[in-house]
């Protein structure tokens, strides 16, 4: 059991949470703005709806683990894993502030403006220096580390971006106004699942 108690509970109950909290890599710090929860076995849109494979048994570790893949075989994205131990609860890092170690971002972004930095889960991985050898990584010991600080004052709440599966659960949570949370899309063969509105 993990003895991070912000980070216990179901996964859309602790996305929220993590709205102001900073994830730091290096010099690099990131204060996050936008994120999406995935319930495991129990969601259709997680990666570990069907058990644990070798890709997904971070996600069922204790909370506060880093779980990592790469998405359309190029870029890779990072989750916070939450939740009790074997859930495979896991909140998506989708978008970001960058609040400290500007000049490297600049050189691992150059030409980006300051509120495209991290703005997009992929994007925000790109920013920190987030690659897939950080899969795994215990957030309290590092080498990437996050500060939960105070939650954001406020926040909005919607269906997932891009999802195929499940993708109406308002389970996106993210800093309203802030510039540097990304747009909603939705997946063009989006599965609706019983019981909800398409």
């Amino acid at each position: 059991m993990s003895d991070w108690p912000d980070l216990l509970g179901p996964a859309e109950e602790v996305a929220p949470r993590l709205l102001g909290a900073v994830l730091r890599l290096g010099d690099v710090a990131v204060r996050l703005t936008e994120v999406e929860a995935y319930a495991g076995t129990a969601d259709p849109g997680s990666h570990a709806f069907r058990g644990p494979t070798p890709r997904t048994r971070i996600m069922f570790g204790p909370a506060g683990s880093l779980y990592c893949y790469l998405s359309y075989g190029m870029h890779v994205c990072a989750n916070v894993v939450v939740g009790e131990e074997g859930t495979a609860a896991a909140v998506l890092l989708r978008a970001g502030e960058v609040v400290a170690g500007h000049d490297a971002v600049a050189d691992r972004r150059p030409g980006v403006a300051g509120r495209d930095l991290a703005r997009g889960p992929a994007l925000l991985c790109r920013a920190l220096g987030i690659g897939l050898a950080h899969d795994g990584t215990d957030l309290r010991r590092g080498p990437v580390t996050l500060e939960m600080g105070e939650p954001a004052a406020a926040h909005e709440r919607g269906p997932r971006t891009g999802l195929r599966r499940a993708p109406d659960r308002p389970w996106r949570f993210w800093v309203p106004g802030d510039p540097t949370v990304s747009a909603y899309r939705r997946h063009p063969r989006a599965v609706v699942e019983p019981g909800t509105t398409g």
